[in-house]
């Protein structure tokens, strides 16, 4: 056995008679970062048909109108036709890599206290991938479906405040009027449709947008409102309109400007009433990211690539959804 000269007070806290104080850490890394959102969940994952991914909409039925009404003895039928529209969206490729190096590690594996780092890296790195996703699901700066011009998603607020068939769907609640009437009311309008069947799901919007709900529920009607389960065992507060009881989801990504209650800088509060069936994202490979190693190069770091494919499209944008703007 041989035996070497170490100096330990670089590494030692202290260094007294009968004791030795080295450092040493709790095995589990504090982490409670932000990895998922609740409207890339819910909304349908579908294969994408190509690039662009394409598809047909159609707006209204080979309808005669009362134009089909006519004498059962001169019978001159009138011609119809469909109205539809071929839309098509580009894929999109959201990528994140990361290192490992052979000395980091060996040294890791030989000290045994962090031994699960690389498979936490690994899948932090996937789910940076995903918050990246959800992210740009709502806010993607892409102004076209088929849009080139950046490489991001046409995100779904987009969609929805400028349907690509030029019809809009915004309501504006203004200072001083009821949040919770104005969400009814657009709901209502929405359901009365009398050229589409139309049955909203969910109200997505900010935190603090849903915070005001509750308090004018409390100080105007002295209700709470009831809750109820969602995505992941979430439970959420639920808002009775004419298509039902909808959720109310909070979404973090989804954010303001100005100040509530601010007379210089009024917050203006953007909602989303959604018909989350009709909110699609095409995916090519895989739904999930997908994740890739390289081979070792002669820098001798272990290389792996997450990897996703796709985009959402907002189908019916103009009258299935519908933007909500609160200025307060």
């Amino acid at each position: 056995m041989n035996a070497t000269f170490a100096d330990i007070h670089a590494a030692a806290d202290f260094i007294g008679p009968g004791a030795i104080e080295v450092p040493l850490y709790q095995t589990e890394i504090f982490d409670i970062c932000r990895r998922s959102s609740p409207f890339g969940q819910r909304i349908k994952q579908v294969p994408a048909t190509g690039h662009p991914s394409r598809f047909f909409v159609e707006s209204a039925i080979p309808n005669p109108g009362t134009a089909g009404f006519m004498n059962p003895r001169a019978i001159v039928p009138a011609v119809v036709t469909p109205a539809r529209t071929e839309l098509s969206v580009m894929l999109k490729a959201i990528v994140a890599q990361i290192n490992y190096n052979l000395f980091d590690i060996e040294l890791g594996d030989q000290q045994k206290q962090f031994a699960y780092l690389q498979a936490k890296d690994l899948v932090d790195t996937v789910s940076g991938v995903m918050v990246t996703h959800d992210v740009a699901l709502w806010n993607g700066a892409e102004t076209s479906l088929t849009g080139t011009a950046t490489n991001q998603y046409m995100g779904c607020a987009a969609q929805i405040a400028a349907d690509s068939n030029g019809v809009t769907n915004n309501v504006t609640i203004s200072e001083g009027a009821s949040i919770v009437n104005g969400l009814k009311t657009a709901v209502a309008q929405m359901v009365a449709s009398n050229g589409y069947l139309v049955r909203p799901t969910a109200i997505y919007a900010n935190p603090m947008l849903l915070d005001l709900i509750d308090q004018e529920m409390k100080a105007e009607f002295n209700v709470v409102l009831n809750t109820d389960s969602i995505t992941g065992g979430v439970r959420v507060k639920m808002l009775s309109t004419q298509a039902g009881d909808l959720p109310l989801i909070p979404d973090w990504s989804l954010g303001y400007t100005g100040m509530i209650g601010s007379s210089t800088n009024p917050a203006v509060l953007p909602a989303y009433i959604v018909t989350e069936d009709l909110i699609e994202y095409h995916w090519l490979g895989d739904p999930a990211p997908c994740v890739f190693q390289l081979g070792l190069p002669n820098s001798l770091t272990y290389q792996y690539v997450a990897v996703k494919f796709g985009a959402p499209v907002v189908k019916g944008a103009g009258y299935a959804h519908c933007q909500v703007t609160v200025n307060r």
